[in-house]
């Protein structure tokens, strides 16, 4: 028997009926980047592994659970990109981004991979929207980030949602607030379970990711990382706080944010929308340093397109039209119509016309289908559009001025 195919578990294709939602929501996303001065950049697919367990963390969900890594032909270790932030400050680096003006305001929209259950609106090819601010540590860069994401959604009618907020310290405050969790953590170890102690075992504030509702309800009488911040930190949350409350967006404090990555310091946020996380990012001023560049601070989050799609199906999207389409009454020779098409095209009006030998009835149809604009019809005759004879000769010149 034939074997049938399939995309792979986790991935979709995205069919011709879904394009125009979809190029709304990336377009909105590529012009309100622009209008906040961020550039755009695309990396490869893949990266050194080395990359990814350097940035992430060899202990966190997504090197140990969640990449794609391979070996290829050369024997180099290869990692389909989870995320995008390690990919931008490699290039960042690489490239020497640091040399020019700072902060460099950079943003992608691409596929990236995780291998994690595949559910509504989570693939494991998935589409995200990146945005990168690198080489300033203003806290009003931090809400502009979150400013910047709150007027996307408001620009695609997203309103309810909410926005979750933390400060989790610098190298400088974390320590000491990592051992009093650490102690509080060997004295409720009975109310933890495998996950959050294996969570643990990798980095202490992990455990606040934990998925049980039994351990999150003992966590929260575990020590909160905003009881140890220093004065620079409590001063840079403040800003940042500050700067929001002056765009009128509101948040919500939520002391055990911590997000999922090593590389995240200071700001953290998540956006939430109807119990859905569409994005969430943070600060991040050691990454750069780590993987060989300069002291640069940062900041950016990443934003799901496919699960912003879900809270805009909704929303009404202008169906795709062509310009012209060419219907033809009885047996008729194509070849100077088929001219006068490529004619138009050339001149960026748009033309199609029926190539499955349907009836002029069903090719009124399919006009129908096309959103035509305008309906030419070529018979013995010559052409008509709206029963109005026209020349074939006259057409371009008579099209054009539409």
């Amino acid at each position: 028997m034939t074997q049938k195919f399939e995309a792979p578990r986790g991935t979709h294709d995205i069919l011709p009926f879904e394009q125009p939602r979809r190029r709304w929501v990336t377009g909105e996303m590529e012009l309100v980047c622009a209008l906040y001065g961020f550039r755009r950049i695309d990396t490869p697919s893949v990266e050194d592994t080395d990359l990814i367990i350097r940035t992430s963390g060899a202990g966190s969900d997504v090197v140990q659970k969640e990449t794609y890594t391979f070996e290829d032909r050369g024997g180099r270790s290869l990692t389909l990109r989870p995320e995008a932030t390690a990919p931008i400050c490699r290039a960042y680096v690489e490239h020497g981004l640091h040399r020019e003006a700072q902060p460099q305001k950079l943003y992608t929209i691409g596929p990236m991979w995780r291998y994690e259950r595949p559910q509504k609106g989570r693939y494991r090819e998935h589409w995200q929207l990146s945005v990168e601010a690198l080489g300033s540590d203003d806290p009003a860069l931090d809400a502009e980030l979150i400013q910047l994401y709150t007027e996307l959604l408001r620009r695609l009618g997203v309103t309810g949602y909410e926005l979750r907020l933390n400060s989790i310290g610098d190298p400088v405050c974390r320590p000491e607030y990592v051992e009093r969790l650490s102690a509080w953590l060997d004295a409720n170890d009975h109310r933890l379970d495998e996950e959050a102690r294996a969570k643990r075992a990798t980095s202490p504030l992990r455990v606040f990711d934990a998925k049980s509702e039994r351990v999150q309800e003992a966590l929260r009488d575990a020590p909160m990382i905003g009881e140890s911040l220093c004065e620079a930190c409590r001063e840079h949350f403040a800003r940042v706080r500050e700067y929001l409350d002056a765009f009128g967006i509101a948040y919500v404090l939520t002391p055990t944010l911590v997000r999922g990555l090593d590389y995240y310091t200071r700001t953290t946020f998540e956006f939430s929308e109807g119990g859905t996380d569409i994005a969430g990012g943070g600060r991040y001023d050691g990454l750069v340093e780590e993987i060989g560049g300069p002291p640069t601070p940062g900041i950016g989050f990443g934003a799901g397109v496919e699960r912003l799609l879900l809270s805009v199906a909704d929303a009404e999207v202008p169906e795709p039209a062509i310009d012209v389409f060419f219907a033809f009454d009885g047996d008729v020779s194509r070849a100077e119509a088929l001219a006068i098409m490529a004619e138009l095209r050339r001149l960026g009006i748009s033309a199609d016309t029926d190539y499955a030998g349907r009836s002029l009835k069903g090719q009124l149809t399919q006009a129908g289908r096309f959103n035509a604009g305008t309906i030419v019809v070529v018979d013995g005759d010559g052409a008509r559009i709206r029963d109005k004879r026209v020349a074939l000769e006259d057409l371009v010149a008579r099209l054009a001025r539409r």
